[in-house]
């Protein structure tokens, strides 16, 4: 696959993310990996007596389906990624287990300063539940060489 650097990249493109369920299974798994262990995650009887009714997704663990490298764009960025900047997330709808997160990405700004041999890629992420409901807006900003 061609690599793309910070020169191919315009505002506007959009790149299409992946599709992840969400399973009780995982929020399991995250809970053992962070510490977060608090049973709204996991245990189906005590969420049902929250406002949510059912298990909820860690904040985070929402976040991590956002990443940029669990889709195909990773590989074309292998030769002209340097690194992640900053990622800022607003959760706008809770997930739940059983829900189908699909990410998507659009380029909202690929800027260099002349005579610098990288810049900044920053994209609008968004994770839609099976619904097409928006539940995530981010901004992934990276520093990103440019072509050789």
């Amino acid at each position: 696959m061609a690599q793309l650097y910070l020169d191919d990249f315009a505002p506007g493109q959009v790149y299409p993310g992946v599709t992840t369920p969400c399973t009780v299974a995982d929020f399991l798994t995250f809970a053992r990996i962070t510490g977060d262990a608090h049973p709204i995650h996991y245990d189906a009887d005590y969420a049902a007596k929250t406002r949510f009714g059912k298990p909820l997704a860690h904040g985070l663990l929402v976040a991590a389906y956002s990443a940029l490298g669990a889709t195909p764009l990773t590989e074309r960025v292998h030769d002209s990624m340097v690194a992640m900047l900053e990622v800022n997330f607003r959760f706008l709808k809770p997930v739940f287990a059983g829900d189908t997160l699909t990410s998507r990405f659009e380029v909202v700004e690929a800027s260099r300063k002349p005579g610098k041999d990288s810049g900044i890629l920053r994209f609008r992420v968004t994770l839609a539940n099976q619904a097409d409901e928006i539940v995530v807006e981010a901004i992934h900003t990276y520093m990103m060489r440019v072509r050789p």
